[in-house]
Formats: structure tokens, sequence, C-alpha cells
């Protein structure tokens, strides 16, 4: 009974960083919970007397939970935040509060961001980038070997940071706007000048399904992710010949749709002057979600 008391007043006092682990990887408050509470079931299920570091066994294992969580949520479609997620971060706690060690760069759009990483990505920056752990650590937990976990945390890095400071709205309109011209001529080199040499695209499940099934018809081959400039450049190269520019949520982007309702939305997230990531959306429900108004070039943005 007593060694049990002990394991309990080891997790508690484990708890808060749990949660703040769990929160920065998942986005709400509630998901956070059920992770945690699950690696507390799963140490009650272990052999505790084998578990030589109690608390990085227990950031592995939420972590782990936080990970297939993530890849279930992406596969359904889900959205990864909660509206008011901004409010809830800024109630955490001073004793999560002293754990997080985020760079001025990043700042609350952080959690904004993190939408646009993959699961893997986001595991390696929260777990290394918030909370320190080193790429060794990390590595297992998302299958990949050291170097490659050093490189997505790079890679979600740079997306954050790209994302933090918002770009100024005309130069916005200017890069998307040149993006979709490119596009549309096929013109490869002035796409690739465009594009940062890591670019990633996204798209969701209903942009795959859709464009496979119309690959016949011209539609360009989205994958969950494209990565890298050339490959990029070479599925939006001859196409968005309809794509008009859009206000997306505030940020400019581009859509194609009929009497300007939207069927699809290309998000755009800008690192200086380059397209550090597009994400392709299709998916209804997350489109009828989405405040889009298209819009010409000559009309502007404010129009």
């Amino acid at each position: 009974m007593k060694e049990e008391n002990g394991l309990a007043a080891h997790f508690e006092d484990s708890r808060g960083r749990l949660n703040a682990v769990a929160y920065r990887m998942l986005g709400t408050k509630a998901e956070a919970e059920d992770a945690v509470q699950e690696a507390w079931i799963r140490l009650n299920r272990s052999d505790a007397d084998e578990i030589d570091n109690l608390g990085g066994w227990l950031t592995t294992v939420v972590a782990r939970i936080c990970l297939d969580m993530l890849r279930s949520r992406k596969s359904r479609g889900e959205e990864e935040l909660e509206p008011d997620v901004l409010e809830q971060a800024g109630d955490a706690g001073e004793s999560i509060e002293a754990d997080l060690m985020l760079a001025d760069a990043v700042g609350p759009a952080l959690l904004v961001v993190l939408d646009l990483l993959t699961p893997t990505e986001r595991i390696a920056f929260v777990l290394h980038d918030l909370f320190d752990l080193p790429f060794r650590d990390i590595a297992p937990i998302i299958d990949r070997t050291e170097e490659a976990t050093r490189q997505l945390a790079s890679r979600a890095r740079r997306r954050v940071r790209g994302a933090a400071p918002r770009q100024d709205t005309t130069r916005q309109q200017e890069m998307v706007a040149a993006f979709l011209k490119a596009s549309r001529e096929g013109n490869f080199e002035a796409l690739i000048g465009l594009l940062h040499p890591e670019v990633a695209l996204y798209a969701d499940e209903a942009a795959i399904k859709i464009t496979a099934a119309n690959k016949d018809k011209g539609a360009p081959e989205f994958r969950d992710e494209i990565n890298g400039a050339s490959h990029v450049a070479e599925t939006f190269k001859g196409r968005a010949a309809g794509a008009r520019l859009a206000i997306i949520d505030g940020a400019i982007g581009a859509a194609w749709g009929w009497d300007d309702k939207p069927v699809v939305a290309f998000c755009f997230t800008l690192e200086g002057d380059s397209i550090s990531s597009i994400k392709v959306v299709m998916d209804k429900k997350r489109l009828s979600e989405m405040d889009i108004r298209m819009f010409d070039a000559d009309e502007g943005a404010s129009s």
C-alpha cells in the first residue's frame, strides 16, 4: 500500500508538467487530461520497479499517446485547436509556465501554427524546443533516427517562427498573386523562385481523394505531404487556372469555386520572401467553418 501511495504521489508531482507537455502537443485541455490519465493507467499496469527514471518514462508515454491521438485526429480531418485556445494557454498555471521556454519570436502564434505541422513535426518541436528533451530521447517516440528527428524539429521551428510575425498584407498578396500567375503559365523557374527550398505542401483527405478521382482531367496529384521546392513546383505547374486571391481567416491565400462559394482553399505560410508551406483544404465542413472571401487582384484585399 505504501508503495502504491508513493507511486501516486510521484505521479501527482509530475502531473503539472505532463499536462503541459500534452497540452502543447494536442492544443486542448480535455485531450491533454485524457492523455495524462491514460499514462497513469499504463503506469499502474507496468512494473514500476523496472523503471529507472519515472519522470522520463511518463513523459515518453504521454508523448506516444499524444502522437497516436494526433494521427487519429488527422485521419478524421479534425481541427487541432479549440477556438479559445489562446485564453486557455494563459490559464495553465505558474508551475506549468515555468517549464515553457518559448522564444520571443514564437509568441502566442505557436498554438495556431501548430495546426500546420505533421504529428511527428509537432512532437519533435514540442519536446525539444519547449521541454528541452534531447533528440536521442525523442527519436524512438516517433520512430525516426536522431538526425531525422533533428530535421523535423528544425523544419517545424522555421514554420512556427515564420508564422509568428504577420507578414505585410500587401507583400502577402503580391507573393500569392505571383504564385498563381506562375502556376497558370506553367513557369517552373518562377515557382521555384517563390518557394522556400524546404517548402511543404499539405492536402486534407478530401483533396487527395477528389483530385485522384479527377487525375485524367488534369487535376494535380496531391498527397498527405509533399516536400521540397521542385516537387511542389511540379505539382502546381500549369494548374490554378481558376483560382483567385482570397482572404482566408484574415490572411491572404487563394481559393477556387462557383458563385463565390469556395470548393478548395489554399492557405499559404510565408517565411521572409518565400513561401514555406501551402495547405490545401477541400473538406466541406472545414471550408464552411473558414472565413473565405475571394477577390481579384485589381479589387484589393481591403475592399
